[in-house]
């Protein structure tokens, strides 16, 4: 047997910056750090930050008053935001600066007097914390069917947001969709779905053809994850996620001559790396890592967290 490696896979710009956000925290406030969800969508990332005395929270009624508060990667709602600054909390935003892209555009476009359109999952973080930038005026669609049953005040005054970690295709279909019923429909400047979602999506479709098996580190609660197992799937090559390599199933391997393996962005490579070693003890010879894009992104960090942060480029 023999395993392909995608390329880019694993950690993006914005997963690094939540991490060490908290990291940094922790070292110069000292624990408990307390974290509104998890601050990526990855149970190893979050277990080893709780180790470190990160405290995971849903409510903030459960931060003691004058502690730190870490928003997630994810992002929050404006009424989320307003709670937080009342009760005087020391707050470190590690919103990725792509969601808070999107934040942005919400805003503008109400101010222009747009109904806005979200394209995204219902009860994920970032879905919530956009629809939160609005307190009135925003719809949510998951589908192309839920577009036909949008009630919109005036067809004329209407735009549209997309998550940033949707599946592009599944995103595509359903922003045609919204064309098609408002052709004056207003769009982002620049596509929503991240650099990062894009690029391993793309990996995927060029590795998953060459595989009989395709495998995707990453936590259920990952949309990002998810959207790369289907891909896999669409190329018509199976595909399985696990949140690390206990999870493997030997029965998987059965027949299988060529594996691919790929992360979600929220996934460390070293879940990676202890995947391939117990790949290895079950025959496979090889290991290839595949070309592809090279990610040179980083985010600069919050003011307050010391040391000097990286320019975005």
């Amino acid at each position: 047997m023999e395993v392909l490696l995608a390329q880019p896979r694993g950690f993006c710009a914005g997963v690094d910056r939540a991490i060490e956000i908290v990291e940094r925290a922790l070292a110069q406030f000292g624990a408990p750090i307390y974290v509104r969800h998890e601050i990526v969508h990855n149970k190893f990332v979050v277990d080893d930050l709780r180790r470190k005395g990160a405290v995971f929270i849903q409510e903030l009624d459960d931060v003691p008053a004058g502690q730190t508060l870490v928003f997630s990667a994810h992002g929050v709602s404006r009424e989320v935001r307003r709670e937080a600054e009342a009760r005087g909390l020391n707050i470190f935003d590690a919103t990725c600066p792509l969601v808070t892209k999107v934040h942005v555009e919400v805003a503008k476009m109400r101010r222009e007097g747009c109904e806005v359109i979200m394209v995204g999952h219902d009860g994920h973080p970032e879905v919530e914390g956009t629809m939160g930038q609005a307190d009135e005026g925003m719809h949510l669609v998951e589908t192309a069917d839920d577009v036909a049953h949008l009630r919109i005040s005036d067809p004329e005054r209407v735009a549209y947001v997309t998550q940033t970690t949707l599946s592009v295709d599944d995103a595509a279909t359903v922003t045609a969709a919204l064309r098609a019923r408002f052709p004056h429909i207003r769009e982002p400047k620049k596509a929503d779905i991240c650099y990062a979602t894009q690029n391993r999506q793309d990996a995927v479709k060029f590795m998953a053809p060459q595989c009989d098996l395709v495998l995707v580190v990453g936590s259920p609660a990952s949309s990002n994850s998810n959207r790369l197992r289907e891909v896999g799937e669409k190329m018509g090559t199976e595909a399985r996620m696990i949140d690390n390599a206990s999870e493997l199933d030997p029965a998987w391997l059965v027949g299988k001559k060529r594996i691919g393996v790929t992360a979600g962005a929220s996934a460390p490579e070293l879940l990676v790396n202890e995947l391939i070693e117990v790949l290895k003890a079950h025959g496979v010879k090889t290991v290839r890592c595949l070309e592809g894009v090279e990610e040179h992104v980083h985010f600069p960090l919050p003011r307050g967290l010391g040391g000097k942060s990286a320019d975005q480029s």
